[in-house]
């Protein structure tokens, strides 16, 4: 049975709430003995002289899902995982912000590790997820990837 294609993409910051309540719908699996979770954050860097202040995520929606979606069942081929949740944002994320929530869960803690790793490199080299940087005087430029 193939498995439908989730939207990832949340508006604006990933809340610690959000986290939180991720996280306590977990206590009724009994068979998870380890999470792993990649928290990715907004950083303040310094480019030419100009401090990011914020990022504005677009994406070609369906096409990133799909590849989430893609990553997703490779990662449950590949490792013994219980699950997994992937919640990308859209819109503009501030600095100190969380724009990325990777949650896997597993029996195992090494599985856990190694999934989140993969899952978390996977997504950063193949889907189609645009930043532009926001400068604090208001200026911007995409993001490049590293």
């Amino acid at each position: 049975m193939k498995k439908e294609v989730k939207n990832v993409f949340v508006e604006g910051a990933i809340s610690p709430n959000f986290i939180a309540d991720s996280i306590a719908k977990h206590q009724s699996k009994t068979q998870i003995g380890a999470h792993d979770i990649f928290l990715g954050q907004v950083r303040a860097d310094e480019i030419e002289g100009k401090t990011v202040s914020a990022i504005e995520y677009t994406a070609y929606e369906e096409m990133a899902n799909k590849k989430f979606h893609d990553i997703k069942e490779t990662t449950f081929s590949k490792f013994d995982i219980t699950c997994m949740h992937i919640y990308h944002s859209l819109g503009k994320v501030g600095v100190g912000e969380l724009c990325l929530f990777v949650f896997v869960s597993s029996p195992h803690r090494r599985v856990a590790f190694e999934a989140l790793e993969y899952v978390v490199e996977e997504i950063k080299a193949h889907v189609p997820v645009f930043g532009k940087e926001l400068f604090e005087d208001e200026s911007y430029q995409w993001k490049v990837n590293t």
